[in-house]
């Protein structure tokens, strides 16, 4: 009986999870601007998302433009800074690493909602012209504990001692660091990158509140200023398809090849 209400637990909560997700990616098969309304198959909406045939197709074109560059940008960005700080905070000891440790947990435990508004005044205070570049260094700044919580057990895995034997080696230690160290936390970074990117492109309270008033919008904001108006665009819903389609595939395809890199180190 425990074990059957455990199942039934979990599954109902993969049920209440992803459920939303398949019935938007059934309803864009559709054209009714109504969702929930089934007029027959099409792919009527993928097609005027990709021909910019949509109301106000300007304008959401810019935001998935905006939020691609602004997650790029971030998800790099994160991932150097994510990765050096990682090493930084492995290489401490006692004391020291434990409170770093937390100090780096506190921006994925704090509301999004305090950290976008801590940073709209840590610009004002600065003087800094909001938008593009407020936005990128907001993203940075909470995704980069994201790279970090996702390198360190890479880091607990590798042998302490190539590095040094590297250094020994007459390596200088940027040699070490790009040549040793990061294929070694390859892995770590690419899901690390991949969080980071996920995390900014799904973000909407730090943009809001960082964007200024210039007119910068980005897929959230685009969304959250649609709904206002009474309804979503048809199209977002074959959009929101191909964003989950496409990461699932990236997240499939790293975990198999590290089950792969996993058993390739077992046999050996």
């Amino acid at each position: 009986m425990r074990k059957f209400i455990s199942q039934a637990y979990i599954w109902a909560l993969l049920v209440i999870l992803y459920a939303p997700i398949v019935f938007i990616a059934i309803f864009s098969f559709t054209e009714a601007k109504a969702f929930g309304n089934w007029t027959g198959f099409s792919f009527k909406l993928y097609e005027n998302l990709f021909s910019g045939g949509v109301n106000g197709g300007a304008a959401l074109m810019a935001a998935i433009k905006n939020t691609l560059i602004i997650a790029l940008i971030s998800a790099a960005a994160s991932t150097i800074l994510g990765t050096v700080s990682a090493i930084g905070i492995f290489n401490l000891k006692g004391r020291k690493k434990k409170t770093i440790q937390f100090l780096n947990n506190i921006p994925m435990i704090n509301p999004d909602v305090i950290t976008g508004v801590s940073l709209f005044l840590l610009f004002v205070f600065l003087h800094f012209s909001q938008g593009y570049m407020t936005v990128i260094l907001a993203h940075i700044s909470f995704c980069t504990p994201y790279v970090v919580l996702n390198v360190m057990p890479r880091l607990g895995q590798m042998n302490p001692n190539i590095y040094e034997a590297a250094l020994d080696l007459g390596a200088t230690p940027w040699q070490a660091l790009r040549k040793v160290l990061v294929p070694q936390l390859y892995p770590g970074m690419l899901s690390g990158f991949i969080l980071a990117f996920t995390m900014s492109l799904d973000d909407f309270a730090v943009t809001f509140f960082t964007r200024g008033t210039i007119g910068l919008e980005t897929l959230s904001t685009y969304i959250y200023a649609d709904a206002r108006k009474g309804g979503l665009t048809p199209e977002l819903r074959p959009l929101m398809t191909l964003i989950f389609t496409i990461i699932l595939v990236l997240l499939i395809i790293i975990n198999v090849r590290q089950e792969r890199s996993k058993t390739n180190k077992t046999i050996r």
